[in-house]
């Protein structure tokens, strides 16, 4: 049966930088929200938008690490509750996805239409969120390389940076021009940017959940190190899949030859999964030559 150690995945690892990064844009998100609806810049409000899916997203980013952390009592979670994490950062792609359509949306709505943009507040607000964003970039940094659930947590940040610098673009062209469609026009290229980096993450996440094998990992080259494991004839039903972020897992039959180690054959194949191929868990079944049957599974 599976435990949740914390030290086992690596979001857990980067809690206190998920805790920090959650107050700075909260506070933030209150006062862009307001400013928002004062001056009535679309980009503003868009921002926003996109700031309050931060909020939720951070948020549910901590309650996955803190579920992960939770030992299984019920016998039922072999695999403990570390898909937690994956499931939040799922939930990050959603939220990235509707604040994109809506964006695009009320700036399509605006084209042709007249408004009242106060640049000022655009300028001050944008300003101010630049500099918390990038703060928080510095904290997430770290995690993002190493976490699933963190990195959906930078990329919706990097999208507010990025969101940040457009509403001060939009509010100095506004000021510059009197034209209030480069509001407009600032808040549709935030919501476009907002969702190319949606569905990059999604494509990510559905990776974890179909099973499919480790983007670093090469199933063939992983099938072959085993095969050359002395005492090792044949490898069969080899499966290869990421439980959460820093936590792959791996089954495999290893049919032995005749009058081999199988003791020997275990601990190497183990000991070359763990170090060579960055395997957390590894479920190996040694047969000797003579065993038929198992590997006649169509899957």
């Amino acid at each position: 049966m599976g435990t949740g150690h914390g030290h086992g995945h690596a979001a857990g690892r980067h809690r206190w930088r998920l805790a920090l990064s959650f107050a700075l844009i909260g506070s933030y998100f209150v006062v862009e929200l307001v400013y928002g609806l004062i001056s009535g810049s679309l980009a503003l409000l868009s921002d926003a938008g996109h700031m309050a899916a931060d909020v939720v997203t951070l948020g549910a980013a901590l309650v996955a690490t803190r579920i992960a952390t939770r030992p299984d009592t019920t016998g039922r979670r072999s695999y403990g509750s570390y898909r937690a994490e994956v499931f939040a950062s799922l939930l990050a792609v959603l939220l990235m996805l509707g604040v994109a359509v809506y964006v695009v949306v009320e700036a399509v709505g605006r084209i042709g239409a007249t408004a009242e943009v106060s640049f000022g507040p655009m300028l001050i607000v944008g300003a101010i969120g630049l500099v918390i964003n990038v703060i928080v970039l510095l904290l997430l940094r770290a995690g993002a390389a190493e976490s699933l659930n963190v990195k959906g947590a930078y990329l919706e940040v990097v999208a507010d940076t990025a969101g940040s610098v457009g509403v001060i673009a939009a509010g100095w062209l506004v000021a510059a021009t009197g034209q209030p469609f480069w509001d407009t026009l600032v808040a549709l290229a935030i919501g476009v940017f907002v969702a190319v980096r949606a569905i990059s993450l999604g494509r990510q996440v559905f990776a974890v959940l179909g099973q499919h094998v480790p983007a670093e990992m090469d199933a063939f080259a992983v099938a072959g190190d085993l095969a050359a494991v002395e005492g090792v004839r044949d490898v069969h039903d080899l499966h290869l899949w990421t439980l959460t972020s820093g936590m792959n897992v791996a089954t495999a039959h290893l049919v032995t030859a005749e009058g081999a180690d199988s003791h020997a054959v275990l601990d190497q194949a183990r000991d070359l999964l763990r170090r060579h191929h960055n395997v957390a868990h590894a479920t190996l079944q040694v047969e000797p030559a003579d065993h038929l049957g198992c590997d006649e599974l169509g899957w």
